[in-house]
């Protein structure tokens, strides 16, 4: 059978990078400029707004606009999911002395937690193995997480530009000076509509790319300035709801095993999690890796068999789902991340940079500090004197002495000892983490996830019908994710139209958004795949499995608000 990376899309990072085009006096200048507002973008945002407060010479010296941040959704938090079971000790750090850990909207500390060992209708108990013990940790919402941060770093003097994409990076002589914003107001095939707005050149002398997983600009910033690790990215795929529950759920929830299959052949790697949100809410959530090979797998539809477990069932009776969502999640680990998070002004941080421990399913604390230190640096840079090029570099040196970079490199195998199979791999897994990493396995490098060769079983005969009361389809999902998308914009989806069956399969299946559709046989072995733009949410997954998203119009896609 075929790999989906034998069919790229029509794609080039390098019609992303462009030099500035308005005229000099159209331009819109700031100081420093922030790519996406989740926890690395706000961090970076709130540091300079604290560090240009002890320095106001420096701000006056910044101009009008000091600090500006662009969010291509609707608003700060409507693009953000995760678990989230967060680390609380960035959030500590960034605002020590400024406000305290318990003053930060959360649904409190974890109080406990169990390990289940899934079958069909059975649950093992396990005692929790080192990298799922969350003693210490509290539980929040991203996306309102994120609109907290917003509201603080707009305290702290941070412009806030939402519904604005940045769709090309702007080079002039080498040096990254800024970004051009995407046009609105275009039909479908392009032509301008009555509401028409053209896109900007915003310039700044650091932009930070801050833009999560599968960042647009960061992935064109490692194609133009050779700075992609020394393994290729592999990711998951993350697909959640939002629960309103009878009864209240006291402690944090992982499992492992079915619905996923453990044979070497199918490279099914990923588990559950069930996190509690208060006294009436809960989520679950299904993260699946993306080299996976059965082209029949479903992330959504592995979640929704999930909760027919007589445990999972149980925790959701006299339940009503109130939020859904979906986002891809980088897990290389260490030997996938770039090899310089900075180049001629411009710094990368955040899952963009694949800053994740996907062993312990934490990324929002490595997030937050390398915004920090990405803000350290850049102030840095336009003090008197400075060197940019020797400011900037200080960034990589910064996250090196972090403990990002420690923990990370302790676990440094541990996506990739999987291949393996589930038993081989969570043996060698648990010994990284009990020897923090002491364990040397050599070079276990990672394929990149387009390049799985394919299988087909009969997987789609397993998943649950929809009953729109525990189980449920995938458009009626879309719907509770809040979705802004308008129907007739520019298609933003990059893949090739014309592939064979399998290829065209395993995307309708993967998509939990229901975008791409098997469409008429082309009489030579392929397929038309018709797509529907409006449904996306932006999760990433196209992009790891053999297309691209490139930025749809600003403020399109989710609308998240528990997620």
């Amino acid at each position: 059978m075929s790999r989906p990376s034998d069919f790229p899309p029509p794609y080039a990072p390098s019609d992303y990078v462009a030099e500035p085009s308005d005229p000099e006096g159209e331009q819109i200048e700031v100081g420093i400029l922030i790519v996406g507002a989740g926890p690395a973008g706000l961090a970076c945002a709130i540091r300079l707004g604290q560090l240009l407060e002890e320095h106001p010479g420096v701000a006056e010296r910044l101009g009008e606009v000091p600090v500006a941040l662009v969010e291509k959704g609707k608003q700060p938090g409507s693009h953000l999911l995760s678990g989230a079971v967060v680390n609380p000790r960035s959030l500590r750090r960034l605002f020590r002395g400024r406000l305290r850990f318990e003053d930060i909207p959360s649904y409190g500390p974890v109080h406990g937690e169990a390990v289940y060992l899934l079958t069909k209708r059975a649950a093992l108990r396990i005692p929790p193995p080192p990298p799922m013990r969350n003693h210490g940790n509290s539980i929040f919402s991203l996306s309102q997480l994120g609109r907290f941060l917003a509201d603080r770093a707009e305290e702290g003097g941070t412009m806030i530009l939402p519904e604005t994409a940045a769709e090309k990076l702007l080079v002039s002589h080498g040096r990254v000076v800024g970004v051009r914003t995407g046009d609105k107001g275009r039909g479908r095939e392009g032509e301008q509509l009555g509401n028409f707005e053209p896109g900007a050149d915003l310039v700044a002398s650091v932009t930070v790319l801050a833009e999560g997983t599968q960042g647009h600009l960061t992935g064109v910033a490692l194609d133009r300035f050779g700075l992609a690790g020394e393994d290729p990215q592999v990711w998951e795929l993350g697909v959640k709801e939002v629960w309103k529950v009878a009864k209240p759920l006291r402690h944090v929830v992982h499992t492992m095993g079915w619905p996923l299959r453990l044979g070497t052949k199918y490279r099914e790697f990923g588990g559950s999690f069930v996190y509690p949100m208060g006294d009436d809410m809960l989520t679950i959530g299904m993260v699946v890796g993306l080299d996976y090979r059965d082209v029949e797998l479903s992330v959504h539809d592995l979640l929704q068999e999930l909760k027919t477990h007589p445990r999972i069932r149980k925790l959701l009776a006299g339940g009503e789902r109130v939020a859904w969502g979906a986002k891809t999640i980088p897990s290389g680990g260490f030997h996938s991340l770039p090899s310089r998070l900075h180049a001629p002004g411009l710094l990368l941080c955040g899952d963009g940079a694949g800053m994740v421990n996907i062993a312990r399913l934490k990324g929002v604390h490595y997030a937050i500090e390398s915004g920090r230190l990405a803000a350290e640096a850049a102030f840095g840079a336009l003090q008197p004197g400075a060197t940019p090029a020797t400011a900037l570099a200080s960034y990589d040196a910064a996250v090196r002495e972090s403990f990002i970079w420690s923990d990370l490199y302790e676990v440094r195998n541990m996506r990739q000892v999987f291949g393996r199979g589930f038993l081989v791999g969570g043996a060698l897994a648990s010994a990284m983490t009990v020897s923090k990493g002491r364990i040397e396995l050599g070079a276990l490098q990672a394929e990149p996830d387009a390049e799985a060769p394919l299988l087909r079983s009969d997987q789609t005969s397993s998943y649950p019908a929809a009953d729109g009361e525990l189980t449920f389809d995938k458009l009626s999902s879309v719907f509770a994710s809040g979705n802004k998308t308008r129907d007739d914009q520019p298609d933003h989806i990059r893949i090739q139209s014309r592939v064979p069956r399998d290829v065209a399969e395993l995307w309708a299946h993967m998509c939990p958004a229901q975008v791409y559709e098997v469409g008429d046989d082309l009489g030579d072995g392929t397929v038309e795949v018709r797509t529907s733009p409006s449904n996306c949410v932006q999760c990433g997954a196209i992009s790891a499995k053999g297309g691209r998203l490139t930025p749809p119009e600003g403020g399109s896609g989710p609308e998240y608000t528990l997620t």
